[in-house]
């Protein structure tokens, strides 16, 4: 594995593998790689000749300062997972190098009403601060294809809806998300749990479970009213949303029907720590 740290080499190094044919998948992450991540690695390695990962905490994407403070950083441990699975290249900048003017953007990222329900209510800027980052990195990398995770399914959204307007030559594609013994969806904001708030944590499986087993025989405003109690009782502090959607423009739906493929998404809090989760239904 090589590791850059600096634009130049990097895109002058990419410059020679594109003229040589080879096609790039990039897997663009804020470290504290789980097996979430090393699952997006193996399935660009098996689709693309060359496999980019970056490491960056992006700090225009945390509209909460503390939870900017929180994020955990493992990089001796990210960097020897890396290289346990073979992936080619890891871009490791910092902050100046991604923003060298500083990270205030003039640029406002259409993303219609993506931007502000779900995440993007309860995480207002927050849609902006990824977009800008993505953008930089598609435009510094200039993949054939990227890998996103599907626990963030919303932020897969906004992310393909931005490089439709600004990188339409990439190609992104989703994993599916990787969960914990108790289904738990694994993810960097887990190691701040205490291994009681872990196991409890699995109640939003649980409930999204529920929703996908009773899609047809329960009405939707029950269903989200006993996920919500399933989460309550097990132990979490507060529901941000439990919400049932068009999985293909995420508008709230009020009942099922045959053509309309639908997703369940939901944000709680436990311990302090928010968790995301969502799942396919129909």
């Amino acid at each position: 594995m090589i590791l850059f740290k600096e634009i130049a080499p990097l895109q002058k190094w990419l410059y020679q593998a594109k003229n040589e044919q080879k096609k790039t998948g990039f897997v663009p992450t804020m470290g504290f790689l789980h097996e979430g991540h090393i699952s997006l690695i193996e399935q660009s390695r098996h689709e693309t000749d060359i496999t980019a990962c970056s490491i960056f905490v992006n700090p225009t994407q945390f509209n909460d300062p503390g939870d900017f403070e929180k994020y955990p950083v493992a990089l001796e441990k990210d960097i020897y997972l890396l290289e346990k699975h073979h992936t080619d290249i890891l871009f490791l900048p910092s902050v100046h190098e991604i923003y060298p003017s500083g990270s205030h953007s003039s640029i406002h990222y259409n993303l219609g009403y993506l931007e502000n329900i779900l995440e993007g209510f309860y995480r207002p800027g927050h849609f902006q601060g990824v977009c800008q980052v993505v953008d930089r990195l598609l435009a510094i990398m200039k993949p054939h294809t990227m890998w996103l995770g599907q626990k963030d399914y919303q932020q897969y959204m906004v992310i393909k809806k931005m490089a439709e307007d600004y990188h339409p030559d990439v190609t992104i594609k989703t994993g599916n998300t990787l969960r914990e013994a108790n289904g738990l969806a694994m993810s960097s904001r887990n190691m701040r749990l205490t291994r009681d708030a872990r196991e409890k944590a699995g109640a939003i499986y649980r409930a999204l479970l529920f929703i996908k087993k009773n899609i047809h025989v329960v009405e939707i405003p029950e269903l989200k009213m006993r996920a919500s109690d399933m989460i309550m009782h097990s132990g979490f502090a507060k529901i941000d949303y439990i919400e049932i959607c068009n999985s293909s423009t995420l508008h709230p739906v009020t009942h099922v029907d045959n053509d309309t493929t639908l997703i369940a998404l939901a944000a709680a809090f436990i311990e302090g720590v928010r968790l995301i989760d969502n799942m396919q239904l129909v």
